[in-house]
């Protein structure tokens, strides 16, 4: 029997505890019967001043996932998301794909979507458009391990990545702190001289920012949570567009 208000597609999301942004975000884009579980991944909200302690956040993380995902597979998901960021990119390319395998042979075989590969689909359907994205300005909350992690990511697919900024957010939690006006002055701060401005972290309330900023700037401005959430559409078939979340959404 098809599930009554998720008649089109039933989207689990695994997310951090702490994160109070990627929820609301993805509710904001879900089309008319298709509905969004999450599942969250228990984790204390540790103060990050360093890498050190931005390690203890994401080791807490990882040491949970796995037990959240089997819980969100208790209501047959068509397909699961994770709704985290920056173990997606922990390891560059291979990490990414050695942590996908695990999660689709975790899940039985049902899709799992995450945000790093994600952002990459996004960045390769503009370029339908827009002709080749060569040159990154990235904007993340994360201490400077976890922007190398992410920096290695995108320079394994074979972008160059010309400016980087983490904000170095106090903890998982306040991650959700950071403001528009905040966000806006980093975007505009990586967008000199690149072809597209990349915001990882998927607590970071990016997604109207990166809209509004998209049609100052004259150039890609991609939200890790847009690129997932359109990415885990595009992939289950599910083709609506979308005004007010920047042209991912509304055009491809």
């Amino acid at each position: 029997m098809t599930d009554s208000l998720g008649h089109r597609m039933k989207f689990a999301v695994v997310a951090p505890s702490t994160n109070t942004s990627v929820q609301p975000e993805y509710d904001d884009m879900r089309p008319r019967g298709v509905t969004n579980h999450f599942a969250r991944i228990a984790i204390p909200d540790t103060k990050v001043v360093d890498d050190d302690s931005f390690m203890v956040m994401l080791n807490n993380i990882r040491a949970a996932t796995e037990e959240t995902v089997d819980i969100a597979m208790s209501m047959d998901p068509g397909c699961v998301i994770m709704g985290m960021s920056a173990e997606t990119f922990w390891d560059g390319a291979d990490g990414a794909a050695k942590l996908h395998a695990r999660m689709v042979e975790r899940t039985g075989g049902v899709p799992v979507i995450m945000g790093s590969t994600a952002v990459d689909a996004a960045i390769q359907a503009y370029e339908s458009e827009t002709g080749a994205i060569k040159k990154l300005g990235i904007l993340t909350p994360y201490a400077e391990v976890g922007d190398a992690n992410v920096k290695r990511f995108f320079e394994d697919q074979g972008y160059e990545v010309v400016h980087i900024v983490g904000l170095k957010s106090p903890s998982p939690m306040m991650i959700a702190h950071e403001g528009k006006q905040k966000l806006k002055r980093t975007a505009i701060s990586v967008s000199e001289g690149v072809d597209a401005v990349i915001q990882c972290g998927t607590n970071l309330a990016f997604a109207e920012v990166a809209a509004i900023a998209e049609f100052w700037l004259e150039k890609p401005v991609i939200a890790i949570n847009t690129a997932t959430y359109w990415h885990a559409l595009r992939s289950m078939g599910i083709n609506d567009q979308m005004d007010g979340f920047g042209r991912l959404l509304s055009e491809f």
